[in-house]
């Protein structure tokens, strides 16, 4: 394991260990409120689950929008805000009964529980903004040297390699894993400057555009 990787899961270790301290602090808290409010039985403990659960399941809408360098819905912002705003106030709530200092205390968990979530979405933000180029671990780094004496010239790729790229690319961005450029390059036998035309000819095209095939394909001479 690399210093990178042992780093990469010791934070994701810590992280994960403070959100489910925290988490089940702030479920006990949750409880007791909801409990001398009226709320008994398995209803009173499902309900704290509707607070946290809300800060879990948008962070995790964040997280995969960040794996996929896309922009989250306005939604996910809005849930997470509201679940902290709500974990906060009935932690505090919970801690009222023993003064100023008891519910600080109370609340110390909400926060935790949403800064160790946004601790791991910067973790794999980070991960997600690594250039393919970058990539180590996985015997990609290895291909650079083939790749720079076995890619054919500009004017050798068939016209076809180029279309299957497009629609290759296409389809992984649909199926949410996107091919990344060492990969295009690889398997079709494109340069750079071609792979980035097929990308951006892609993009073009879920916007809306038609792609300028000729462009790409002429685009190297």
């Amino acid at each position: 394991m690399t210093g990178d990787k042992a780093i990469r899961w010791a934070t994701i270790g810590a992280v994960t260990a403070v959100a489910i301290v925290a988490g089940w602090v702030s479920y006990r808290h949750a409880l007791q409120v909801v409990s001398e409010h009226g709320e008994t039985g398995w209803l009173g403990r499902a309900y704290p689950l509707t607070i946290d659960g809300l800060i879990a399941a948008a962070s995790m809408v964040l997280l995969t929008a960040a794996r996929q360098r896309a922009r989250a819905h306005w939604l996910a912002y809005g849930a997470l805000s509201l679940g902290i705003t709500a974990t906060v106030a009935v932690n505090i709530a919970a801690g009222l009964t023993f003064g100023v200092v008891g519910a600080i205390i109370a609340a110390w968990p909400a926060p935790a529980l949403v800064i160790s979530f946004e601790l791991l979405m910067i973790v794999v933000r980070s991960l997600a903004a690594t250039p393919p180029d970058q990539e180590t671990g996985n015997g990609l780094a290895d291909l650079k040297p083939a790749l720079t004496h076995s890619a054919p010239e500009p004017t050798q790729v068939a016209r076809d390699s180029i279309e299957a790229a497009q629609h290759a690319l296409a389809a992984s961005i649909v199926a949410g894993n996107p091919l990344s450029q060492r990969k295009i390059i690889a398997q079709f036998g494109l340069t750079r400057t071609q792979e980035t035309r097929v990308r951006q000819a892609v993009l073009a095209a879920s916007n809306g555009h038609p792609a300028d095939e000729a462009a790409m394909a002429g685009g190297d001479r």
